[in-house]
């Protein structure tokens, strides 16, 4: 190849490298790893949807129980019910045997063989009893029939209700648990398995309130480092409502397993006389909740991934504030 023709081959050839440097290092600075700050926003955006859905199946298993509890004490309410349909079929079974072997036939029968009037009116008379006492006991079947079924159609109609709903929490729990496992692996790619920051920044309870309060407040506290685990309500793993469930069932109150609906069963108070043992509800939805200890902090489990620690109140929207009790 003449000189000429080398050094203009070699020029380009450099500038052509040149642009690939130029296009490798953009194509490497726009597929840079996300920082810490942008992995940790997708994460608290992603559980902000995830975490309303925790929620409603959570209200959706107690309200599976308590139809549990409604089927059976229906069910034990139609068992004598039955028994009573059993009985009278077998009482008009009876009947119509003995009619279909001539009872009847014989009955009236000796009546037409009657020796005077009154005897004849006598036996008239029985006759007439036996067959309305025939139709009554047919009746009585028919009736209990009818009630039984009656009241049996809302059992069938729960029943079948339950079975769809279990068949929903199955593949609910199944999406939730993906969706968990996909937000860990982004955290164990900034934090590995050690987590992030201090779970106790501050005393915990910053004041002890004494009571139910006070045993509830304690209760939670000692949960700190726990992991979060979604409809979990302890003793070795939580979710948000779960460990106020737990921390106010030591103080002997009965809490709902659900934000929201732990908002709905406990007291109104305002942010000025907000104490420890408060719930703190978080988000418009009230799908997050967390127990004020004190000194603008609450305990909370937070997410999948994270334990069960403390953060400032203010550290979310929030809804309102609930004192069990």
């Amino acid at each position: 190849m003449p000189r000429q023709r080398w050094s203009r081959f070699t020029t380009a050839l450099a500038a052509m490298v040149g642009v690939a440097v130029v296009l490798t290092g953009s194509a490497t600075a726009a597929h840079a790893d996300p920082s810490v700050a942008e992995i940790e926003r997708q994460i608290d955006a992603d559980w902000n949807k995830l975490e309303p859905i925790i929620e409603r199946h959570n209200s959706t298993r107690t309200e599976l129980a308590a139809k549990r509890k409604q089927a059976s004490a229906l069910a034990a309410r139609i068992a004598p019910l039955e028994r009573q349909v059993d009985a009278a079929m077998d009482k008009v079974s009876a009947l119509a045997v003995r009619a279909y072997m001539g009872e009847n036939v014989s009955t009236v029968n000796a009546m037409l063989g009657s020796r005077s009037p009154s005897e004849m009116v006598g036996q008239l008379e029985m006759l007439d009893r036996f067959a309305h006492n025939q139709q009554q006991d047919v009746k009585q079947v028919a009736d209990l029939r009818d009630e039984l079924a009656r009241q049996k159609a809302p059992l069938d109609e729960l029943v079948a209700e339950l079975t769809l709903t279990e068949a929903q929490l199955a593949a609910k729990k199944k999406q939730i648990n993906a969706e968990i496992d996909k937000l860990q692996k982004l955290r164990l790619k900034v934090y590995g398995n050690g987590g992030g920051g201090p779970l106790r920044p501050a005393p915990c309870p910053a004041s002890y309130p004494g009571g139910g309060a006070g045993t509830a407040v304690k209760f939670a506290c000692a949960q700190i480092g726990k992991p979060y685990v979604w409809g979990a309500e302890g003793p070795n793993s939580y979710d948000c409502s779960g460990l106020m469930l737990a921390a106010w069932a030591k103080a002997g109150v009965s809490l709902p397993h659900n934000a929201a609906q732990q908002s709905r069963v406990t007291k109104d108070v305002s942010r000025a006389d907000l104490r420890p043992g408060d719930l703190v509800f978080y988000y418009s939805d009230i799908h997050h909740v967390g127990m004020y200890v004190g000194d603008g902090w609450v305990v909370h489990a937070s997410q999948a991934g994270q334990p069960v620690k403390m953060k400032k109140v203010d550290d979310g929207p929030i809804h309102s504030y609930g004192r069990p009790g």
